[in-house]
């Protein structure tokens, strides 16, 4: 005899054993003279002959009487199974079911394939299951379970008096087993095991199932649950009186694997290796299972099946015991629900997700927790979303295996062609899952690692482990896998603002009051709230609205995906110009080459810059190569406004100033001459009078170029603001010269004539940053000629008070009197005026270069002239550049 048979014969000895021991402790219940007769009926059972007189027992008085079968209520020694009983019990005697106990222990060994060799035969197998089709049609029939049970039947089934049907008490018991008494809740779990695998044994759901599982399921054998499996396979051709009572035993196999016969039969080997320990009921094994259905050496026998488990248990809360019995009083009173509606397409669990922040129990929302985050795994197990995007599934997705999201991304790829009915599902459980990392199971997988690593302490909900993630994407450890799948997140929560939790949550007022009726319920609406909030950016009131549309800035920014209205209009312009370019650096790409774009193109890049000329930190480039002139020059500027820009521009002559740094102030400087509107001074200060004086320039193809020169052509017309922005642009534009550039353009001819030794000097780098501008000024103060253009460029640049010095209709008496006073004012001893000269002459030469220094693009303060008295006669003495609006 090999160990495994030896095995088998010790399992099937043992568990006769617990069968005969429990009979004999219950035995002292029953009636002296019944058991009399009892034993007198097994003993002609043991002789193999049958009792000639039927034995009634009435050992459960609320139940009817029953008729003992073969006398003593056990299988008959002279059927079907006679051989089978000498073969497998022969030490077993007959009586109060010992045999039936021990040709069914037999049959599960062989079923779990604990035995070898012999097995019982088929139509052994078919009487024995007749049999135990008949025990349960009246507890009084079954001796062992009638006497456990007596009790408990008194207890809890006292109401069962009046139902006359033969079944009605064990309905009864199997209904409330976890309220049962030990001896009693075993008995019923045999009989609940014995009928998940074989319908018939379940008495209600055989008589209501009969006609249907010979009309579908013809053929179909009555063992480890495979009648039920096809009946639910035809569930919406079934009878409603089926169908309920299939769903009655699928509720009693929720709640415990080993009522589930399809689960047991392919998860035993898997139960023992992962959940070995785990005790049975309450889906403690099941969620054990499922806890570890991706970990190597899972069979993907028991997951596939484990997988039907969960999406039927999607379809009603009902078949998830831990939610039903977490949220009973959140079910009712939140959701609104009664017994008898049912919970038709997952609707209370929907329900529970949309309310989940308002739910009494903290367990109730645990558990719906885990249900949101097993639906955004797999779509099989969200009823919503799997029937609102059935044939979408099957038109666009068949061929994409389940599980891992994939069916969801997907959908998500091809939403433009989905259904609206599916658009609008998928959208809604897309905002769901946008609130925790658990709901976003492709970033959690990618990122496993990272978020051990820099999110450990980080509290789950709300989107912090997922705003963790995208803080730490430059992180040194960040692996190319989850820095993908941060990326991949951003783009998908920039299709619409409620995709991104955080800014949905802080900006819902300022969203209903800035950007009202802009989207619609149920539907993305492609990033146009998103960009309503960064152009309104000014107007927006919460704090914390504000420091999360600047967040979303930066994403957009750092990645051009993440401005979903630039990606769409540039898609085209991207995959012929940029198709190489790593998406971070597609931006710059599209700028370098923004003579090619296509006109939707430009016009979305120019709006991202606008964006991007109120704040340095949303110019990565320009912020990542001045991060130490910032911090040396700008260490108090508060960011925003275009103020640390400012700042730089202010300080780019200093000693100190990297020449990278510097090289990106002037390439910007560049880009905003090109278009008035990247200069935010300049565009959120003269609006009004750009659409007064200068609306023909505006409304030119490309006339955007044209008006910061109609600004100056009309600068004595224009606002006092206005006026001091238009200034400094020209001021910088002078101070930063560049040929051919579009503000300074008319100032190039005067530049080749007067400038050439000033921008050639060996102290003037590579035009000499300020050496233009001090040149024209100085040119303009001796009285040489100028284009009108570049007079009013030079004119416009300098402060107010020097402003004056330049009008034509002063006399030159009035302009030495002025230079007099400044003398005075600064304590400057060499004379600026020749008290013998007259007229123009009684300027001096060191006069007209105190002038020339103030008209320069630097702010005059007290003793301003000196500094440009010590320039003139200093040349090597290093400059310094203080760029500030007002009066001299």
């Amino acid at each position: 005899m090999s160990l495994r048979q030896h095995k088998g014969l010790v399992f099937i000895a043992v568990s006769c054993l617990c069968f005969v021991q429990l009979c004999a402790n219950a035995s002292a219940a029953l009636s002296s003279e019944f058991e009399a007769d009892l034993q007198k009926a097994e003993a002609a059972q043991e002789e193999r002959r049958e009792s000639l007189q039927g034995l009634e027992s009435n050992v459960i008085s609320l139940s009817p009487k029953a008729l003992l079968a073969n006398g003593d209520g056990d299988i008959s020694t002279i059927g079907d199974c006679a051989g089978d009983i000498d073969t497998f019990c022969a030490t077993i005697t007959a009586g109060r079911r010992r045999l039936a106990d021990c040709l069914q222990s037999q049959v599960t060994a062989q079923e779990t394939g604990n035995v070898q060799g012999k097995a019982v035969k088929e139509d052994c197998l078919i009487e024995l299951a007749a049999f135990q089709a008949d025990l349960t049609t009246n507890v009084n029939k079954d001796i062992p379970l009638a006497l456990a049970c007596e009790l408990d039947a008194a207890s809890l089934c006292n109401d069962m008096a009046d139902d006359t049907s033969q079944a009605a008490m064990s309905s009864c018991l199997w209904s409330q087993r976890e309220q049962l008494s030990a001896n009693c809740s075993a008995e019923v779990l045999n009989k609940q095991q014995l009928a998940a695998k074989d319908y018939r044994i379940d008495p209600y759901l055989h008589e209501a199932c009969q006609a249907d599982a010979e009309s579908y399921c013809k053929g179909t054998k009555a063992e480890k649950g495979q009648v039920q499996a096809c009946l639910l396979r035809q569930q919406g051709r079934l009878t409603w009186e089926c169908q309920n009572e299939l769903f009655r035993q699928e509720v009693e196999g929720a709640d415990d694997i080993r009522l589930n016969a399809p689960l047991i039969s392919e998860c035993m080997s898997d139960k023992r290796k992962f959940c070995n320990d785990v005790a049975p009921g309450s889906a403690r094994v099941k969620d054990c299972l499922e806890q570890h259905r991706q970990d190597d050496g899972f069979s993907s026998e028991c997951r596939n099946e484990l997988e039907i488990v969960m999406q039927e248990r999607a379809t009603d809360f009902r078949l998830d015991s831990s939610l039903r019995d977490a949220c009973e009083e959140d079910i009712m009173y939140t959701c609104g629900w009664v017994d008898d509606l049912g919970d038709s397409k997952g609707q209370i669990v929907s329900c529970l997700q949309d309310f989940r922040d308002t739910l009494m129990s903290m367990q109730c929302r645990e558990q719906v927790h885990q249900v949101m985050a097993r639906a955004s795994e797999d779509m099989r197990f969200n009823q919503m979303l799997a029937d609102a995007c059935f044939n979408d599934r099957e038109q666009f997705c068949s061929t994409t295996q389940q599980g891992s999201a994939r069916v969801i991304r997907c959908l998500q790829d091809a939403r433009s062609s989905l259904s609206k009915e599916c658009q609008a599902s998928l959208f809604d459980q897309e905002v769901k899952m946008a609130e925790d990392i658990d709901y976003k199971f492709p970033l959690k997988r990618a990122c496993t690692f990272e978020i051990q690593t820099y999110c450990a302490d980080v509290e789950h909900g709300h989107a912090n482990v997922i705003r963790c993630l995208h803080n730490n994407t430059e992180a040194l450890d960040m692996s190319t896998e989850c820095k993908e799948a941060i990326q991949g997140d951003q783009a998908r929560s920039s299709q619409d603002y409620r995709l991104n939790f955080m800014l949905a949550e802080a900006c819902k007022r300022d969203t209903d009051s800035l950007c009202p009726n802009m989207c619609q319920a149920h539907q993305a609406c492609g990033g146009q709230v998103l960009r309503c909030l960064t152009e309104k950016s000014d107007q927006i009131e919460a704090k914390q609205c504000q420091d999360e549309v600047f967040y979303f800035k930066k994403m957009e920014v750092t990645d051009f995906r993440n401005d979903v209205l630039l990606a769409e209009a540039c898609r085209a312009d991207v995959d012929e110009l940029c198709g190489t370019v790593k998406p971070g650096a597609v931006l710059q790409c599209l700028r370098s080459h923004r003579t090619s774009l296509s006109s939707e193109c430009r016009k979305e890049e120019l709006k991202l810059g606008i964006i991007q000329s109120q704040d340095i930190r949303l110019q990565p480039t320009l912020h990542k190569q001045c991060s130490e002139e910032i911090a040396v020059f700008c260490p108090h500027v508060e960011p925003g406004q275009a103020r640390v820009f400012g700042c730089l521009q202010e300080n780019i002559a200093k000693s100190g100033f990297g020449v990278q740094c510097a090289q990106q102030v002037q390439d910007r400087e560049a880009l905003m001459q090109e278009d008035y509107r990247l200069d935010y001074g300049v565009a959120s200060q003269c609006e009004a009078d750009v659409n007064h004086y200068c609306s023909v320039e505006k409304g030119k193809a490309h006339g955007e170029t044209q008006v910061i020169a109609c600004l100056v052509s009309n600068y004595q017309s224009i606002v006092s603001d206005c006026q001091r922005e238009v200034s400094r642009a020209v001021r910088m534009a002078l101070w930063e010269y560049q040929p051919q550039l579009a503000v300074t353009k008319d100032c190039d001819e005067d530049v080749q004539q007067y400038c050439q030794q000033a921008l050639t000097a060996p102290m003037a780098g590579v035009w000499g940053i300020g050496s233009a501008g001090r040149c024209l000024s100085k040119s303009l103060a001796e009285g040489q000629y100028m284009a009108q253009g570049c007079k009013n460029l030079v004119i416009a640049a300098a402060p107010k008070d020097v402003q004056a010095l330049f009008v034509s209709d002063m006399s030159s008496s009035a302009m030495a009197d002025k230079f007099m006073a400044l003398q005075n004012a600064a304590g400057i001893k060499t004379p600026l005026v020749n008290p013998r000269g007259s007229g123009i002459k009684a300027i001096t030469l060191t006069g007209w270069g105190a002038l020339a220094a103030l008209t320069a693009p630097i702010t005059v303060i007290v003793g301003g002239a000196y500094f440009g008295y010590r320039r003139y006669i200093s040349p090597d003495t290093s400059y310094v550049m203080v760029s500030k609006s007002g009066d001299v």
